[in-house]
C-alpha cells in the first residue's frame, strides 16, 4: 500500500510540462475511478475509495483514503478499518446491521439430490430465474440486526422469506436502517415472489420492533417503488415513492410521515427527484434532480405548509450524490464531460452568481489531466416535429476549428428514461469521441427526466415515434453547422440507445454512414420471451406480444419492432453485445448480425461472453474502445 500511495499522491502533484494531447483510450484507462463513502462520525473527514485499472491483472487495485473535509492530502486506510467505520451500529453502539445472502429455495440439482453434487442443473418452477446478470440458485439478501459482542444469535429479519433486502441487484445499506431510538428497524424489500416479482415494482418499506419481534409495513397501500427510508435529527421518517405499479421511470416522489399521516413534498413540482439528505439539523432536505441536461442539488422545507423547491447548485457540471453535511458545507461527488468523480464541497453560506459555492476537494486525477486536452461542450436548443425546444449537448473536438468539417456521432441515451446530463463513463465517454476527431451530438429527447414530468413519460409505449422524430431533428439540426460533413455522419448507443440504432437503421432515409449498437432491443417479440423484469417491457411496451386486443402492445411489435425495418437496412454496422446480459439477452444483438450479414451489409459483431450488459473487465474495455474507433475509422 505504501507504494502505491507514494505513487498516487506522487500523480497528484506532480507538474507536467508536456503539452495537452487528446484523451485516448489507453489514457482514459489510466485514470482512477473515485468515489466518496460516507463521512466519519466527528464530520471531519470523507472516506474515499480509489479504484484503478490494472490492464496487466485484468482487474482493479482498490485503495482507501481519509480525506479532511478541510481539504489537503489523502491519508491511507486499510479496508477493514472502512468496515469499522461504516458499521450501522444502533445509538446505544450494542447491536449493528449487516446484509447477507441466505439459502432460502432448493433450486440447483446438488439442493435436490445428495448423489448429484457435480450436477449443474437448476430448477425453476416459477419467474424471476435469472436477474441482470446472474442465476438465482436460490439465495436471497437478507439484513441481520447481530450484538456486537457475539454473545446473542443474529436475527434474520425476512427468516425463510424468498425476498430480497437490500434489493437486487443494485440495492445497498441505503435500504435499511435504525430509528433513532434505536429500538427499531427499517428495511425495503418487494414481499413478492417468482412470477409476480418480476411484473411488479411495489416494494414497500418495513418496520421491524426488537422489542415485540413484530413487523407492519409502513407503506401499504403505496403501489410503487418505496425505497431509500431515512430519518432526520427530529426522528421524521422519510421516503422515495413512485406511483404506479410495474413502471420503474415513474415520477420520484419524497414523503415524510409526520405526526401521523404521510405527506408528498413534492407533488406539485415538476420534476422527479433522484436523491436526498436531510439537513444537519432536520430542517431542510437537500434533493438531487436532473435540470438542464445537468444534475443538482435542491433545497426544501418538510415542514412549510406548501413546500417549495428551489435549486441550490448550478453549473455545467453534474452533482451525482450528497455524500454528508458538516457545519455549512456538503460533501458531494461531482463529473462533467471532461472529468471523471472527484470529491467536492458545495457551500451553504457562500454564493456564487446566486447559487452555492462549489470547490475541489480530492485532486487524485488532476495530475493526469494537466497533459489531457479538453474538449468544449455547449448547450444547443433544437425544434422538435411537434413544435417544442429539445435541450442537447454538443461535443467538439479540443482543437476544433470551425473553418473545417468533421464527421458527426449522434448519441443515442439508453434508459430508455436515463438522465443525459453532464456524466462521465469510461465507456461512453464524450471526451474520448471528440478526442479522435468526431463532432458529437448528445440530445435530451422524449423520455430524459430533467425536462418536466411530461416529457419524461412520453416515451413509453411510443418508442419508434416522437422519439426517433427527436433524433433526426437532432442529427439534422446540427448537420446544417458548416462545420459538420453531412457525408461523413453516424449513430451510436447502448440498451434503448441500441434499440434506437437498429431502428434508425430502417428509417434514416440514407442519412447515416454507420452504426454501432451495443446490447441493443432487436426484435421485441423475443425480447419479451427471454428479459427477466418484464414490469419494465409490460409498460414500455405495452404488454405481452399474444394480447391480439392490446392495441398499445400490437402497435409497438409491429410500428416499433427494430427487426420489421430490417429490409430497408442499407448500412454498415457494428454490433456488441454480452453474454451474460439477462436483460437485453444475447439473442437481440446475435439476431442482429445474422440479418446483417445475410443482407451482404458490411458488419461486426464483438461479442463478450462473460461480460453484462455492461463491459467491466480493464482488457474488455480497451478492446470495446479500439474496436469503436477502428469501425468508426473504417466507415465513417
Amino acid at each position: 500500500m505504501k507504494k502505491y500511495f507514494i505513487i498516487l499522491i506522487t500523480s497528484m502533484i506532480a507538474n507536467f510540462t508536456n503539452a495537452q494531447a487528446p484523451l485516448t483510450p489507453e489514457r482514459l484507462w489510466q485514470l482512477h475511478r473515485v468515489s466518496g463513502i460516507v463521512l466519519t462520525a466527528d464530520k471531519n473527514y470523507v472516506l474515499m475509495q480509489v479504484s484503478t485499472p490494472d490492464m496487466v491483472e485484468n482487474s482493479f487495485k482498490k485503495e482507501f483514503y481519509k480525506l479532511a473535509v478541510n481539504g489537503g492530502v489523502p491519508i491511507p486506510i486499510s479496508g477493514e478499518e472502512v468496515e469499522r467505520l461504516t458499521e450501522k451500529l444502533s445509538p446505544n453502539g450494542r447491536l449493528r446491521l449487516v446484509h447477507r445472502k441466505v439459502k432460502v429455495k432448493a433450486v440447483l440439482g446438488k439442493d435436490l439430490y445428495d448423489d448429484l453434487q457435480k450436477s449443474s442443473g437448476k430448477v425453476y418452477s416459477a419467474l424471476d430465474h435469472r436477474h441482470w446478470d446472474s442465476w438465482n440458485d436460490g439465495s436471497y439478501n437478507h439484513v441481520f440486526i447481530e450484538d456486537v459482542t457475539g454473545k446473542q444469535p443474529p436475527i434474520d429479519l425476512l427468516e425463510g422469506k424468498p425476498y430480497y433486502c437490500p434489493q437486487a441487484p443494485f440495492g445497498g445499506d441505503e435500504d435499511y436502517t435504525w430509528s433513532p431510538d434505536g429500538k427499531k428497524v427499517l428495511y425495503v424489500t418487494k414481499a413478492k415472489v417468482g412470477t409476480e416479482y418480476v411484473v411488479s415494482t411495489n416494494t414497500d418499506i418495513y418496520e421491524y420492533d426488537l422489542a415485540t419481534g413484530k413487523t407492519r409495513n409502513l407503506t401499504e397501500g403505496m403501489m410503487g417503488y418505496d425505497t431509500q427510508p431515512q430519518f432526520s435529527k427530529g426522528g421524521v421518517l422519510s421516503w422515495l415513492s413512485m406511483a404506479h405499479d410495474g413502471n420503474e421511470s415513474d415520477k420520484n416522489d419524497l414523503y415524510i410521515l409526520y405526526k401521523g399521516e404521510r405527506r408528498n413534498l413534492t407533488a406539485d413540482w415538476d420534476n422527479t427527484v433522484a436523491g436526498y439528505l436531510w439537513s444537519a439539523d432536520g430542517k431542510k432536505i437537500y434533493l438531487l434532480a436532473a435540470t438542464e441536461g445537468t444534475e443538482q442539488i435542491f433545497e426544501l422545507d418538510p415542514f412549510a405548509k406548501k413546500p417549495q423547491v428551489r435549486q441550490l447548485t448550478k453549473g455545467v457540471f453534474d452533482i451525482n450524490r450528497i455524500i454528508g453535511q458538516t457545519g455549512d458545507v456538503l460533501v458531494v461527488a461531482r463529473t462533467d464531460m471532461n472529468h471523471a468523480t472527484e470529491l467536492f464541497t458545495v457551500s451553504l453560506k457562500k454564493k456564487k452568481s446566486g447559487f452555492a459555492d462549489v470547490q475541489p476537494l480530492s485532486h487524485v486525477n488532476d495530475a493526469l489531466y494537466k497533459d489531457i486536452a479538453l474538449c468544449p461542450v455547449k448547450a444547443r436548443s433544437i425544434k422538435t416535429t411537434d413544435g417544442k425546444d429539445m435541450f442537447a449537448w454538443v461535443i467538439y473536438p479540443p482543437d476544433f476549428d470551425p473553418t473545417k468539417k468533421y464527421p458527426t456521432l449522434l448519441y443515442c441515451q439508453g434508459g430508455p428514461q436515463s438522465a443525459l446530463t453532464q456524466f462521465y463513463s469510461f465507456r461512453w465517454n464524450f471526451q474520448l469521441m471528440a478526442s479522435q476527431g468526431y463532432i458529437v451530438i448528445a440530445p435530451n429527447r422524449r423520455g430524459m427526466p430533467g425536462h418536466g414530468v411530461a416529457w419524461n413519460a412520453e416515451i413509453s409505449k411510443d418508442w419508434g415515434g416522437q422519439p426517433m422524430r427527436d433524433y433526426l431533428s437532432a442529427i439534422d439540426d446540427i448537420a446544417k453547422e458548416p462545420y459538420v460533413d453531412r457525408d461523413r455522419l453516424g449513430a451510436v448507443g447502448a440498451s434503448y440507445g441500441g434499440y434506437s440504432v437498429y431502428y434508425l437503421a430502417g428509417i434514416h432515409d440514407k442519412r447515416f454512414k454507420t452504426f454501432i449498437a451495443h446490447c441493443g432491443v432487436f426484435n421485441l417479440r423475443s425480447m419479451y420471451g427471454t428479459t427477466e423484469e418484464l414490469f419494465f417491457n409490460n409498460n414500455e411496451i405495452g404488454g405481452a406480444y399474444w394480447e391480439k386486443d392490446n392495441a398499445a402492445a400490437q402497435k409497438s411489435y409491429a410500428e416499433f419492432n427494430p427487426i420489421e425495418k430490417v429490409a430497408a437496412w442499407d448500412t454498415p454496422i457494428l454490433v456488441i453485445h454480452g453474454g451474460r446480459d439477462y436483460r437485453v439477452p444475447e439473442e437481440q444483438g446475435l439476431q442482429a448480425f445474422t440479418a446483417a450479414q445475410l443482407r451482404g451489409i458490411k458488419s461486426e459483431l464483438l461479442y463478450f461472453p462473460d461480460e453484462s450488459h455492461w463491459v467491466l473487465q480493464p482488457q474488455n474495455g480497451l478492446l470495446w474502445q479500439r474496436t469503436f474507433f477502428r469501425w468508426l475509422k473504417e466507415t465513417l
